[in-house]
């Protein structure tokens, strides 16, 4: 198969990407990139000639030659390429700079500050506990929900920007799985909530959740 993702089950950047391949009716292989066993197998050598750094997602394209990482680059690309019922990224220019500032929002500002190297830092380096990590990951979230609730006052409807699914909601469907998962509460965000709901009864969404992955553990 000329598609490949390495990637993690539980990666959030992972689970982005999963969802736009689907939305974009791509078949692909996925190659499982364990981050935790084996010392993390994003470290092996075979895995940093494609990645040097060393983290998850990559998606190949051998038909083009391609080797691209970073889950926002990889979406747009898809959508670029691929024609669907899905437009992730809007035409207008106003409409695709807002879906862009949103998906921003999370995968620049929320995600990486609780992603798995920085927690593992926060506990090899800083003498956090497992419990001072996950209060730390909750904090960040809380805080950007808190931003991002307010914004959707404005702009939401069945999704994130009206009745279209976008990059926008590709970035928060896994960012809430996050939320839940570190227990923030998110009964202070019913629109997001509620958004979450809506994509999470696309069978696109529900494929390419977690535990759905062959590598759940």
């Amino acid at each position: 198969m000329s598609i490949k993702l390495y990637g993690y089950w539980r990666s959030t950047a992972s689970y982005r990407v999963r969802i736009a391949l689907n939305l974009k009716g791509v078949e692909y292989e996925y190659v499982p990139i364990h981050l935790v066993n084996n010392g993390g197998e994003q470290h092996s050598s075979e895995y940093s000639r494609l990645n040097p750094a060393h983290l998850v997602p990559t998606f190949v394209d051998e038909d083009e030659d391609i080797i691209l990482n970073q889950s926002l680059s990889i979406i747009e690309y898809l959508d670029e390429r691929y024609e669907s019922d899905y437009q992730l990224i809007p035409e207008h220019r106003i409409e695709r700079a807002r879906v862009r500032a949103l998906a921003q929002d999370i995968a620049c500002d929320i995600q990486p500050i609780g992603n798995l190297r920085v927690l593992n830092a926060l506990k090899g380096n800083f003498e956090a506990t497992q419990e001072d990590a996950e209060r730390w990951a909750a904090h960040w979230i809380t805080l950007g929900f808190d931003g991002i609730e307010k914004r959707l006052q404005t702009q939401a409807g069945k999704y994130c920007f009206d009745f279209d699914v976008t990059l926008a909601d590709i970035c928060l469907v896994p960012q809430v799985y996050n939320a839940q998962r570190f227990n923030v509460d998110m009964s202070r965000y019913p629109l997001i909530s509620k958004i979450a709901k809506n994509c999470n009864e696309l069978s696109e969404f529900e494929l390419a959740k977690p535990e759905s992955q062959i590598d759940a553990i």
